[in-house]
């Protein structure tokens, strides 16, 4: 079993990475869902409604704020 100190969130707790939970690969909170599988998908030209067809557990609001919060966090490395 992980210790708590090395579970890690992102995006205001939407993300977590967790050693116990596929090698602390960032997972959508609640999931197995890889965040990465979201961007995969997206970049590939499959749409938004596909990904949420395909994968359940997420909801379309959360992948909107992880969108966000990576947009925000590309913003705030630009301006640093």
């Amino acid at each position: 079993m992980s210790n708590a100190a090395e579970i890690k969130t992102a995006a205001n707790g939407l993300v977590v990475s967790n050693p116990g939970t596929l090698a602390a690969t960032p997972v959508f909170r609640g999931t197995r869902l890889p965040v990465q599988t979201l961007f995969d998908y997206l970049s590939a030209g499959l749409t938004l409604d596909y990904y949420l067809e395909t994968f359940e557990g997420v909801s379309r609001e959360q992948i909107k704020e992880v969108l966000r919060f990576g947009r925000e966090r590309i913003a705030t490395e630009l301006h640093a």
